[in-house]
């Protein structure tokens, strides 16, 4: 049919023909088009109806229908976000009932896995540090919880069963190690003082020499 611009189009409508309607609406608006019989006629919205979702390209802002069974809105042409009543939601599908291990999340209509069933905390344990670390004052103490009961038998999808947090360790002295080391150094300091000790004792002989005077030799007289 012949294109016409006037103020004889519908709402929102920038040209339209008298056979199909709209054909192309004011920016930011939606064409859809609804069958009438064998034609199409085309219509502006702010917003698509559901079963529809909003497709936008550079030539044409259009309503595209849903692909999804069951699916009252959807964000693509293949993953719903509100399927219709009676049916449940996961992963942007529509079930009669939730697939196996997933139930309705909190009485809603959309499908979540099974909760977790944890065991409560057990108390802190004492506060601790590593023995190379003696000289820390900071530790940490360490508490765990049991799984009860996990989704599909996999522990691994529940909460953590371990936590740890800071603490101050009371100020107790690191031991002391005993090492090689340490007795080639007192080794050195016996050496040490036993030379000490041989120095001393020769200044002593040396200074008891020098203590000793020599008396005068006087020659005898002859015989009268």
């Amino acid at each position: 049919g012949s294109t016409e611009v006037s103020l004889g189009c519908g709402k929102g409508c920038e040209a339209c023909s008298e056979v199909n309607g709209c054909i192309k609406c004011l920016p930011r608006l939606f064409i859809l088009l609804e069958r009438n019989d064998i034609r199409q006629i085309g219509v502006c919205l702010q917003s698509c109806p559901p079963g529809f979702y909003g497709d936008r390209s550079r030539e044409i802002n259009k309503c595209t229908k849903c692909r999804v069974t069951n699916c009252e809105n959807c964000f693509s042409r293949n993953f719903c976000t509100k399927c219709n009543d009676g049916f449940y939601l996961h992963k942007g599908v529509c079930y009669s009932t939730c697939p196996e291990g997933f139930i309705a999340a909190n009485g809603t209509m959309e499908c979540s896995s099974e909760q977790c069933e944890m065991s409560e905390w057990g108390s802190w344990s004492h506060c601790s540090r590593p023995a190379k670390q003696c000289w820390k004052k900071k530790g940490t103490q360490v508490r765990s919880r049991k799984v009860l009961k996990a989704p599909l038998g996999e522990a691994s999808l529940c909460p953590v069963t371990k936590e740890r947090r800071k603490c101050t360790v009371l100020q107790t002295p690191c031991p002391k190690v005993v090492t090689g080391k340490p007795k080639k150094e007192n080794q050195g300091k016996e050496k040490k003082n036993r030379n000490r000790n041989k120095e001393e004792g020769g200044n002593k002989k040396r200074k008891n020499q020098q203590r000793v005077t020599s008396m005068p030799i006087t020659p005898s007289l002859p015989a009268k």
